[in-house]
């Protein structure tokens, strides 16, 4: 099951150097992860200061 950011996302651009595979990229208005991309690692959710990043 992919990550997904929510609305709290504040595009701190934490969370896209986190990401092992480069799953994560500045979207129109917030950050965006690329769920066929995502490992399901875990690592973005951690590295992110607002919590803005849960699984599905």
């Amino acid at each position: 099951m992919a990550y997904k950011i929510s609305d709290a996302c504040v595009s701190c651009g934490a969370c896209a150097d986190s990401c092992p595979v480069g799953a994560i990229s500045q979207g129109d208005s917030q950050y965006v992860i690329d769920a066929a991309a995502c490992l399901d690692c875990g690592a973005c959710a951690d590295t992110c200061p607002m919590g803005a990043i849960a699984q599905e």
